[in-house]
């Protein structure tokens, strides 16, 4: 691969197609959740990362398998992969880690994050960050709730939907299940 060259693969997922983009040190510059038919995620991935080439995934194979493990079965840690953020405004970059850390099957509010980047008052920015996030689901944006539980927005094909979607699958449920749910 050639200096400062990027690649990208589409990955299958439960959920839908999916990409991983990176750079020559395997280092992971952006994700995509689904978009559509795999088409529409080249199609993404090649308007936010012009010139980056489609190629095995084989350089980012612990990313895959990982990333697909947690969309598949709502299990697996991605705090691991690693990330080049350097494209990242530095607050959305600590933003991304304290984010990182919330492991599956957990949540926090906005006003949560923005506490613990010592930010008390910066929820809103917090929410625009995850708006923003280049990442999902390696930055699990999904998990970033509104003040009181509430779903919040998401930005990913299927919106709010996608985002309660991704929840369950983890065994988050933000109401209770029905019999008729189970």
């Amino acid at each position: 691969m050639a200096q400062n060259s990027l690649e990208f693969a589409v990955i299958p997922t439960a959920i839908g197609e999916c990409a991983l983009v990176w750079n020559e040190s395997a280092e992971i510059v952006g994700s995509t959740l689904p978009h559509g038919s795999a088409d529409q995620v080249r199609g993404a991935v090649r308007g936010w990362y012009p010139g980056a080439v489609e190629a095995s995934p084989a350089p980012v194979a612990p990313a895959v398998a990982a990333m697909t493990r947690l969309l598949d079965d709502g299990v697996g840690d991605l705090a691991q992969i690693p990330l080049d953020m350097s494209a990242a405004p530095d607050f959305d970059r600590r933003v991304y880690e304290v984010v990182r850390a919330i492991p599956p099957g957990e949540t926090r509010t906005y006003g949560e994050v923005a506490a613990a980047l010592g930010a008390p008052g910066a929820a809103q920015a917090v929410g625009q960050a995850m708006g923003r996030n280049p990442f999902p689901p390696i930055v699990p944006c999904h998990r970033v709730l509104a003040a009181g539980r509430r779903i919040g927005g998401f930005s990913a094909r299927g919106g709010p939907r996608t985002k309660l979607r991704m929840l369950e699958n983890e065994g988050v449920y933000l109401k209770q299940p029905t019999l008729f749910d189970l």
